[in-house]
């Protein structure tokens, strides 16, 4: 990763205090399509633990008394202070934290922050990493501007910024097996990810990708031979089964989820859904949605999400809460389709759009928050194995200007889904690294 020069701030934003989320020397991110694995080390655990504290025996003289007293009531206070910092931080990890908790805490995606102007950014070459697909390469495909490219999230104080060492990384993960599993935008971080870490590994890195013509059916991998690390791309849209029966009759099944053997062999997984829940028409893959015995032509999309979503949760708390499986779930990713969501005309998108938009305390988007983040915050609180979300939803609401839009090869066209790589999706993943090494 490149040495940070000092950051400038956006107008209208405060100037930060502290040093951005400078890397070493080599770190930074490679894309890829195959498997990676690292060191036979473990993952800093999501959690914080909470410390236990003695009592004192009391003197019996009434001064010793007094002061010992005084220090019961010193002491109470100061554990239910700390009880009440680690409660916060795990409601976060989560997925439920609330607004007041979330001003407290320094995790890495509680703590509140703003873009700025970071000259040492992009972290990686985009024209050097081999794994970013035409999608999301706007470079490649002639996006004129680069500014887009130079903003990094940084914290307010007094929290330390994140930082991202991607050989470091790729040490942690030797003899492991990293997965994302979801939509087109778990494949957006994916291919983040392996350009960091392709990066990080240097000239002369070795790698292979299965299947060779890097075909997603179902899965993609990426391997960084020398370091014996696997990273995954798996394609899912709705996380639950979608099945086509004999008949041809396309169907959503949200209580089943017989895939999920396919994810078990994962030391790290990472979920995502929701984007291709509100499809309707001709790109909407499923003809007839099923909960046990009833079928249905249609259904409510976020109570259909929501029924998905506990199947999920489900799995994972059956078949995950006694391994050393770490799971993460990325925020719902936004889109920038409408123009009045950040105060401009109605018609408006993100096409032309060069510049984040202002904000420096969550929930500030004109837009408002997301609903079904809300959703996927209740579900993660109420599993039995600790859920990390990956709350990036209100930081790339500011982004309006980091999509493909019409630089994406002809395969979408006004894309203000997805995101350029290099860009926004290697925030994404500097704060994944500070939530797997527990920089909070």
């Amino acid at each position: 990763m490149k040495n940070q020069s000092t950051p400038t701030p956006l107008p209208d934003t405060p100037t930060p205090t502290t040093s951005g989320d400078a890397g070493t020397p080599g770190g930074g991110g490679g894309g890829g399509h195959e498997q990676a694995t690292a060191s036979p080390r473990r993952l800093a655990a999501l959690l914080p633990s909470r410390g236990s504290s003695s009592r004192g025996t009391m003197a019996k003289r009434p001064g010793v008394l007094w002061a010992a007293a005084l220090a019961v009531v010193v002491l109470a206070a100061c554990t239910a202070a700390a009880a009440a910092v680690t409660i916060s931080r795990k409601q976060h990890h989560r997925g439920g934290s609330s607004a007041s908790s979330a001003a407290r805490s320094c995790a890495p995606f509680a703590a509140s922050g703003a873009w700025v102007v970071d000259e040492s950014y992009p972290l990686y070459d985009s024209a050097r990493c081999p794994f970013i697909r035409d999608e999301f390469a706007c470079a490649r495909f002639g996006r004129p501007d680069t500014m887009y490219l130079k903003y990094r999230w940084h914290l307010d104080a007094p929290c330390a910024q994140p930082r991202f060492d991607g050989a470091a990384l790729l040490k942690m993960w030797s003899g492991k097996t990293v997965m994302f599993v979801g939509d087109s935008l778990a494949l957006n971080q994916y291919e983040s990810l392996l350009c960091m870490l392709h990066a990080a590994a240097g000239p002369g890195v070795r790698t292979s990708l299965s299947p060779a013509s890097g075909k997603i059916d179902p899965s993609s991998t990426v391997r960084f031979e020398d370091y014996n690390v696997t990273v995954v791309y798996y394609l899912t849209h709705y996380l639950v089964d979608l099945v086509t029966e004999a008949s041809g009759r396309r169907v959503l099944k949200l209580d089943t989820i017989d895939q999920a053997r396919d994810w078990l062999a994962a030391d790290v997984l990472v979920f995502d859904s929701w984007h291709w829940w509100p499809r309707t028409g001709p790109t909407q893959p499923w003809d007839y949605i099923q909960v046990g015995n009833t079928v249905v032509k249609d259904m409510d999309r976020t109570q259909a999400f929501t029924k998905a979503l506990r199947t999920w949760a489900s799995w994972v708390d059956a078949n995950l809460v006694h391994t050393d499986t770490k799971v993460f779930f990325q925020g719902i990713s936004p889109s920038h389709y409408r123009g009045q969501d950040w105060g401009a005309s109605p018609k408006k998108t993100c096409m032309g759009e060069t510049r984040p938009l202002n904000g420096t305390t969550t929930g500030a988007y004109p837009g408002g928050p997301i609903p079904q983040q809300a959703i996927l915050r209740g579900v993660l609180a109420g599993m039995a194995k600790p859920v990390y979300l990956l709350d990036f939803t209100y930081l790339s609401q500011l982004r309006k200007d980091a999509h493909p839009t019409k630089y994406d090869g002809g395969i979408f066209g006004g894309d203000c889904t997805h995101w350029c790589v290099a860009g926004l999706p290697d925030t994404w993943n500097v704060l994944f690294y500070a939530a797997l090494t527990g920089q909070d």
